[in-house]
Parts: structure tokens; C-alpha cells; sequence
């Protein structure tokens, strides 16, 4: 892989993972932001889905004009939509103008979501795409910690502000380093392209919103799609385990803000598992050359294991915790990874959380390397952001379900144990997600050959016309 390549693969993994920061900067600061604007929490959570659902709805327009320009320029306007966005979200005064930024923000950064993953599967060999996108997911997913625990420091020892002024900085600077990105033409790795792209031929076929229907109800993609959606529900229910962490820790006679600090370092510490993901990418990588429906068959089986390990880490309890008596976020962590290592309980906790995020790290490389594998080089940016519209709803559901359940169970048991119940219950979205994996492996098999097919056919063309 050449140094240009990886560079450039590098700005885009780093750019997802600032989506996601932007994203997870909000929650942590909900009740801080709302005091000072006198505004209520739930317009705070309005705000929130706000940004989700417009990101993930304006990656599909991106991704339809992504063919048609060039790919340099829109990420730079896009980031340069976001990074003005956050900047601006430092300095409102009220509550349409933070609604109004975070839009924005939205749309800056559905493009990164859309056409950044475009130019990212065009710089990726076959052989590689499960390992190399796993950078990509690991990204995403480590960016909403980060900005979790960015928000949780830095926004309550000096301003909520403070942070969002501090990620348009950064912004800018990436948005310096996309003058150096080397953008590849569409369908560079396909090695059924590359006696015309040797040749110096350009693969000149674009994604039209005529072929919506076709790559929307493509078997492949309605299970990808599906497997999205169920997963998601999981997923964004999990968003609640700090507050787990924090009725826990309160139940143990710690104060409320000792618990909300410590609760936001223990959900970050125990994402580590999250760091085999290029592994799972990797295994992925080599199955699938064995077999093409092995991917699917892998990623699905290792999926379930998510059921048991997490009800694990949400019932079994934080035994013999020690924390310092004052709030200072230095020595809640040093007193935590102290505590990690020589309190039985804790250590225990932490290799089931590190399980429980591994298998769940399986899905991302897979799920995106299935979306390159199975769809056209033009259509893998709008499939993608389709997909990620679907993962965006199936959060939103997971995090509202959460709402909902938790009063029902709040009726018969204590505060600890609604939040246990709630979440192990949306556990259950697991089986069909794990499911949608083993019923679309046989249709992979015949929609990556015809992919390949179609591939093949248009180069003969070209040759004949030549």
C-alpha cells in the first residue's frame, strides 16, 4: 500500500471518528447546556436526534451527488459545514440557534459519513477491506467515548462551551490535511477493472436516484439493512449503561458527581474490548475467501455471544469499590484502573465488558465489507448511508425503548434492577440482527458473483468499443 494511500486512509478513519466525538459530546452536558439556556432536557434530547437523523439523511444526498463532482471538494465543504457549525454551537445564546447550528452540523457531516466512506472503499484492496474499515467502525465507536468523556471533564471544570470550540479547531486543521488526500478513481481495487484502469480507462458509470429501487431491494442489502436496524435497537439502548454505572456507585454511598465522573470512565475503560475489531476484520478477510457466505455466517454466529456477556456485566455487581472522597477526575481514574487490577470484583467485570465489546466489535468491518462486496463500486456510498439511516433509527428506537420500559419495571422492582431488566429485555434485538447475517449468506454468494459479473461484462464492452 502506498504511503499516499495510507495517509489518506488515515484522514478519512480520523474524520469518522470526529463525527461521532460531535455526536457524543451532547448527552454528558444535557443538564449544563439546559440550565444555562433555560431550556427543558428533553428539548436537550430533541436537539441530539436532531443531529442523528439529519446526518443520516443528508449522507444519502450526498452520496448521490458524490459521483458527479469532485470527491476532494465536497469533503472539504462538507467538514467545512460542520467544523463553522460546531464553532458557532460555542456562542449561542438560545435555543433556535443551538437547534439551527446542530441542523447544520448534521449536514456537514452526513457527508463525511457518505462520500469519506466511498473514497475509503475505493482506496482498499479485496483482500483487506474487512481489516482496514475495522479502523474505520473502531473510529466511530471510540469517537462517541471520547466525547463523552471530552464533555464530562472538560465541560464541567470550565464550560460546556469550551469543547465544541476546541473540535472546530481540530476540524480546521483536517480540513487542512484534505489539500494531501489522494482521492482514487471509482473502482481502483477491483481486480475486475484493472485491465481498463492499467490502461489508464476510467470507470465512468455514476449512481442515478433512478436505481434507488434497485440497490434498496437487493436481497443482500434488505438484510443488511435489517441487521442495521435490530442491531441499533441493542446498541442504543446501551447508551443507558452509565447511568447503570452511576445507580450503582450512588448505591454504595457515593456522591452524585463522584458517580457521574467515575460512571463516564468505567463506560470508556470497558469499551477496550472494541480494539479487536480489526482482528474480527481480519478473520473476516480470510473466511471470505474460502467461502462468500462466510462473512455472514462468521459475523452472525459471533454476534450472539453479545447476549450473555452483556447481561453479565449489567447484573453482577461492583463489589468493594473505593474512590476518593473529592471530584477530582485525575484521581477517580488513577483510584479505578488501581482498583481494576487488585479488587477481585472489578477485574472481573472488566474481562466480561472486554468479551462483551469484542464480539460486538465483530459486527462493523464485516457489516461494511459486506455493503462493498455485494453492491456496484457507484451505488456503495448511497447503500451506506441507507444503511447508517436504518442504524440511526434503530438507536433512536433502542434509546426510547429504554424510556419506556424502564417505568414498567420501575413498578415492581428498585432503580438498580429496572435498569438491569431494561436493558438485558432489549438484549433480545440480538437473535434476529445475529439471524439476518445467516439468512442473507446464501444470497451473497450469487449478488457478489453477479457484482463481479457486471463488472466483468462492462470492460469487455469498453475493449469492443475501443
Amino acid at each position: 500500500m502506498q504511503a499516499k494511500t495510507i495517509y489518506t486512509i488515515c484522514v478519512l478513519v480520523c474524520l469518522a471518528a470526529f463525527e461521532h466525538i460531535v455526536v457524543g459530546l451532547f448527552p454528558p452536558l444535557f443538564s449544563i447546556i439546559s440550565n444555562e439556556l433555560n431550556i427543558s432536557i428533553s428539548q436537550m434530547g430533541f436537539v441530539s436526534g436532531i443531529t442523528i437523523i439529519v446526518t443520516s439523511f443528508s449522507a444519502i444526498l450526498w452520496g448521490a451527488i458524490g459521483g458527479k463532482f469532485n470527491s476532494k471538494i465536497l469533503l472539504m465543504v462538507g467538514t467545512g459545514i460542520w467544523v463553522l457549525s460546531v464553532f458557532a454551537t460555542s456562542y449561542v445564546q438560545s435555543f433556535s440557534q443551538l437547534l439551527l447550528c446542530q441542523f447544520f452540523t448534521g449536514i456537514g457531516l452526513g457527508c463525511i459519513s457518505s462520500i469519506g466512506f466511498s473514497v475509503l472503499t475505493d482506496s482498499i484492496s479485496v483482500e483487506r477491506r474487512g481489516m482496514v474499515l475495522s479502523f474505520w467502525g473502531m473510529s466511530q465507536g471510540f469517537g462517541g467515548i471520547i466525547g463523552a468523556i471530552v464533555a464530562s471533564i472538560i465541560g464541567t471544570a470550565i464550560s460546556w462551551r469550551t469543547p465544541f470550540f476546541i473540535l472546530g479547531v481540530i476540524g480546521l486543521v483536517l480540513l487542512i490535511c484534505y489539500l494531501f488526500i489522494e482521492v482514487p478513481s471509482v473502482g481502483k481495487t477491483e481486480p475486475e477493472l484493472k485491465p481498463l484502469l492499467d490502461k489508464g480507462g476510467i470507470y465512468e458509470h455514476k449512481f442515478t436516484f433512478s436505481q434507488i429501487k434497485e440497490v434498496g431491494l437487493k436481497k443482500s442489502n434488505v438484510f443488511l439493512f435489517l441487521q442495521a436496524l435490530f442491531l441499533n435497537i441493542t446498541i442504543g439502548s446501551l447508551i443507558w449503561v452509565p447511568t447503570l454505572y452511576i445507580s450503582k456507585i450512588e448505591g454504595l454511598g457515593f456522591s452524585s458527581k463522584t458517580a457521574i465522573i467515575a460512571a463516564s470512565f468505567l463506560y470508556g475503560i470497558f469499551q477496550i474490548g472494541g480494539l479487536t475489531s480489526t482482528y474480527f476484520g481480519y478473520i473476516g478477510d480470510q473466511i471470505q475467501r474460502k467461502t462468500l457466505k462466510g462473512r455472514a455466517i462468521f459475523t452472525g454466529s459471533v454476534l450472539f455471544l453479545m447476549i450473555p456477556f452483556y447481561f453479565l456485566l449489567f447484573s453482577l455487581p461492583m463489589k468493594n469499590l473505593e474512590l476518593p472522597a473529592n471530584h477530582d477526575s485525575i484521581l477517580i481514574l488513577l483510584m479505578l484502573l488501581k482498583q481494576i487490577f487488585f479488587n477481585h470484583w472489578m477485574f472481573i467485570l472488566l474481562v466480561i465488558a472486554f468479551v462483551a465489546s469484542a464480539v460486538q466489535s465483530a459486527n462493523t468491518p464485516n457489516w461494511l465489507a459486506l455493503i462493498t462486496d455485494v453492491n456496484l463500486p457507484e451505488h456503495r456510498g448511497v447503500v451506506f448511508s441507507i444503511g447508517n439511516l436504518m442504524s440511526s433509527i434503530g438507536r433512536t428506537i433502542g434509546n426510547v425503548g429504554v424510556g419506556l420500559l424502564l417505568p414498567l419495571f420501575s413498578s415492581y422492582l428498585n432503580q438498580q434492577q429496572s435498569y438491569i431488566y431494561t436493558l438485558s429485555t432489549l438484549l433480545l434485538f440480538i437473535i434476529p440482527a445475529s439471524l439476518c447475517y445467516l439468512f442473507m449468506a446464501k444470497r451473497n454468494v450469487a449478488d457478489i458473483k453477479n457484482v463481479k459479473y457486471i463488472l466483468c461484462e462492462r470492460v469487455k464492452k469498453l475493449k469492443a468499443n475501443e
